[in-house]
């Protein structure tokens, strides 16, 4: 527990460090966490026997990666197809070597990782000229918008773990998480649609467009979450890695976050968020 303590407490501290000078730092902690992942996720499939296309997989990570940036949608696109229509391809050239369920789990892989961490770069990016009064100063959107998304992330994960381990009774997916109770998942929703609203006072933002925001964090936490234990349950993996001493993998560690920062990207560009 003391590691686990320690360790967090380190990766605040650092993420906090990463967030608020944005650039070129925040973009490339981005590309290396999806590096990183994809490594955890073709390591655990390969306990499968299945051999991904991992160098592909580096390369179209580093593409999507770029676009992002860039922000592009239109080279988004063609090189998110030129990315599956070249890995299903190694099926045929490298056929004996590489599988074809193989190369379906690489490509799920590659956009797996690779649009939500360009998200992120996008997110952190979004409205550059915006600048948000809050009571330690004034923030840019695009980096109030990114603690958002950890913030209600991360509570989301705390408040379900200590609704449920107080008053969990019903399990909410015993075939996939057997920890996980509807109880929790409801303290999760109360205690993250408050945490949204709290940050809307925090950083001036209209309170029921963040409150929803919150509650749409929640639900697409749990989601995320769940994904990666129907993956480790397939994988027969408990953990993703140990690269965070007590926190598991990258991926064990981000796997909410894959689902939360497309929507809160969308969310503002929906909502007019960062033009009010």
């Amino acid at each position: 527990m003391l590691t686990r303590i320690i360790t967090g407490v380190i990766g605040i501290v650092l993420a906090a460090a990463v967030i608020q000078m944005g650039g070129a730092l925040f973009a490339g902690f981005a590309l290396l966490l999806s590096l990183l992942a994809w490594f955890e996720y073709t390591r655990a499939f390969a306990r499968k026997g299945e051999r991904l296309t991992f160098l592909l997989g580096i390369v179209g990570l580093v593409l999507l990666w770029g676009c992002a940036w860039l922000g592009n949608a239109d080279e988004t696109v063609a090189v998110s197809t030129g990315i599956v229509l070249v890995v299903l391809l190694m099926a045929v050239l490298l056929h004996g070597r590489v599988s074809f369920p193989a190369a379906c789990l690489s490509v799920g892989g590659i956009l797996y990782f690779g649009y939500p961490f360009g998200h992120m770069v996008m997110l952190r990016f979004l409205y550059p000229e915006q600048m948000l009064a809050t009571p330690v100063g004034p923030m840019a959107f695009g980096c109030a918008m990114i603690w958002v998304m950890f913030l209600c992330t991360w509570a989301s994960d705390t408040f379900a773990y200590f609704t449920g381990s107080a008053i969990g009774r019903h399990k909410l997916c015993r075939t996939i998480s057997p920890n996980k109770t509807i109880e929790g998942f409801l303290g999760s929703v109360v205690g993250t649609t408050a945490v949204g609203a709290g940050l809307g006072v925090f950083f001036s933002l209209p309170l029921l467009e963040m409150a929803v925001l919150g509650f749409c964090i929640s639900i697409l936490a749990t989601l995320g979450d769940l994904v990666e234990s129907v993956a480790k349950r397939y994988t027969g993996i408990k953990d993703s890695g140990n690269i965070i001493p007590g926190h598991g993998g990258v991926w064990d560690r981000f796997d909410s976050v894959l689902f939360t920062a497309p929507l809160v990207y969308y969310f503002v560009l929906l909502s007019g968020l960062g033009l009010k």
